[in-house]
């Protein structure tokens, strides 16, 4: 999926505040680290819209992440990003084994490029 042109939402929030939409829009109780939500999975699917969608991440999480796994924040933070914007464009690691090593090489080749810059 091509996205040119297309706006993006961030929103960073606490551990309280995604769970809450965590809850409210996927029925899932407490917090997670991110959020997608794609502009083209409402209601009227195929609105041409210049929006991509809403990428939510919990800056609480974040930092537990980052202090579990032994990375700057900052790069934890880059690649929820990186995990939110693929979940706008459709990679879904929770339909299947096969579409969570996609979505992890994806991740990993798009963390990589980043890296390089």
């Amino acid at each position: 999926m091509a996205c040119h042109e297309k706006e993006l939402s961030l929103l960073f929030t606490d551990n309280e505040r995604i769970a809450r939409l965590n809850n409210r829009y996927l029925g899932r109780k407490g917090p997670t680290n991110v959020l997608a939500f794609p502009m083209s999975g409402g209601p009227e699917p195929g609105v041409d819209s210049g929006m991509l969608g809403d990428v939510v991440i919990s800056v609480d999480t974040a930092v537990s992440e980052s202090m579990d796994l032994g990375e700057p924040l900052e790069h934890t933070i880059d690649r929820l990003i990186i995990h939110g914007i693929l979940h706008l464009l459709g990679y879904d690691h929770e339909k299947s084994e096969a579409e969570a090593e996609r979505m992890e090489k994806e991740e990993k080749r798009l963390m990589d490029l980043y890296m390089e810059v």
